[in-house]
């Protein structure tokens, strides 16, 4: 059972009340539960069966300008009366630093909203067998599907963040996640390819079948691959691909990238980065979103950003000690983005693939070839050959290359957005990207 409110409240509020009383000027204390519990299962059979059960306590003290910070998964009472204790000392023998502080307490929310994040049911373990006896059999009724692995996860989580300014608010949260990996082999081949899906609540995830189905259908498409040599083409990028993207342009707005001037995109801000069409959103308050929430990992308050506007950036992902370093208020976007999507585009699917008389359609990147300073792209990737909108031959053994900065001017969205990450992706074709080939 998780552990209630009650119970992370009494927490925190002892380790505030010992902070001040130890000589900290300011403190901020997180306490938090998750249980998970996993099934797996390898060839259409029982694998592996798994439950863990995890307190812990994050705290951060700050004497004037000085700030350390101590965590642990032991909260017993004299524990925390030590690492309280080792957290002040630490404290008072590090440097200062100006930027050091609480978030702005006119920036901290008012309230925790009701985003429908918590699904209570528990699936018993034969439950989740049976779930995954039924994926692995759809999974492996084709004869060129040699291995299959799968799993499904329960997860749920309560904590409390709270500061010594009086912000102390916390929720529960929970996710329901199934996986199914597939192996095929021919006469030419042996290839592997996946499909997932993750929903806070239980009713909501895919069919065993339907996800035991797509991934072997995946996978089996992707045999007998060809070669193709070196150009220069328009490639078009699935979904979960796509999102990839996405998320590296993330990462060049954080904060902490652009304090430290380690981003293609500094300075940036109100400046063309996408072509007219592109609308980047991230949106704290879809309901059962998995990356939903009411506050960022400091308390500050969550609330839609339009990030790019008609292909204008307009803000960066803003923490507070960053945003005192650019001389910027925090957006709520310590920790990161939370539902971060492309908005649809104008063409539709198969409009998209018929666009260019021959293109690529990426399914698989390989290697992490994204570099935020550069804005340099360069991947190892498989997908299939698109000839007049027709998926002619897969292909693999290809690298495709760019720079972010071309690569963002170059996109076309398709209208096929659909919410199931918490960076969420149309279609993406990118033109005039490099291949290297045979």
């Amino acid at each position: 059972m998780i552990k209630d409110q009650d119970y992370l409240f009494e927490k925190v509020s002892y380790c505030l009340d010992l902070a001040k009383k130890l000589g900290a000027t300011d403190s901020n204390v997180v306490v938090s539960n998750s249980i998970s519990e996993t099934v797996n299962f390898r060839n259409q059979k029982l694998d592996e069966s798994n439950r863990s059960d995890n307190l812990a306590i994050g705290i951060t003290t700050y004497i004037g300008k000085k700030k350390s910070s101590i965590s642990s998964s032991n909260l017993l009472k004299n524990n925390l009366d030590t690492l309280i204790e080792k957290c002040i000392e630490t404290t008072k023998n590090t440097p200062e630093d100006e930027f050091n502080s609480l978030p702005d307490q006119d920036l901290l929310a008012k309230e925790v909203k009701d985003l429908d994040l918590y699904d209570d049911t528990h699936i018993k373990n034969e439950n989740k067998i049976e779930y995954l006896t039924r994926l692995e059999a759809s999974a492996s009724s084709d004869k060129k599907i040699i291995n299959t692995e799968s799993s499904f996860t329960e997860d749920k989580l309560n904590f409390i963040l709270a500061n010594s300014d009086g912000f102390c608010k916390g929720y529960k949260s929970s996710s329901f996640t199934a996986s199914s990996v597939t192996v095929a082999k021919d006469d030419k081949s042996m290839e592997r390819d996946y499909d997932y899906t993750s929903k806070s609540h239980l009713i909501d995830i895919e069919d065993a079948e339907a996800l035991g189905k797509f991934a072997a259908e995946q996978t089996i498409r992707k045999l007998s691959p060809k070669k193709i040599g070196s150009e220069k083409i328009a490639i078009i990028f699935d979904k979960r691909i796509a999102k990839g993207i996405l998320s590296t342009f993330s990462s060049a707005i954080s904060s902490s990238s652009i304090s430290r001037g380690t981003s293609f995109l500094k300075n940036m801000i109100n400046q063309k980065v996408f072509s007219d069409e592109i609308n980047i959103y991230d949106k704290p308050d879809i309901l059962k979103g998995l990356g939903s929430r009411s506050f960022d990992s400091e308390g500050v308050e969550t609330n839609t950003l339009k990030l790019v506007e008609q292909g204008i950036l307009k803000h960066y992902l803003m923490d507070t000690y960053n945003g005192k370093k650019l001389n910027l208020k925090s957006n709520g976007r310590c920790g990161g983005t939370s539902n971060l999507y492309f908005d649809n585009g104008k063409i539709s699917y198969k409009d998209l693939l018929s666009s260019h008389s021959r293109c690529l359609y990426v399914t698989e990147t390989i290697g992490h070839g994204s570099n935020i300073v550069t804005g340099d792209y360069s991947v190892g990737a498989t997908g299939f050959l698109i000839e007049n909108g027709e998926v002619k031959y897969p292909i693999n053994e290809i690298t495709i290359a760019g720079n972010f900065k071309d690569m963002f001017q170059n996109i076309t969205l398709a209208n096929d957005l659909e919410f199931k990450y918490a960076t969420n992706s149309p279609t993406m074709m990118i033109e005039g990207m490099v291949v290297a080939g045979k």
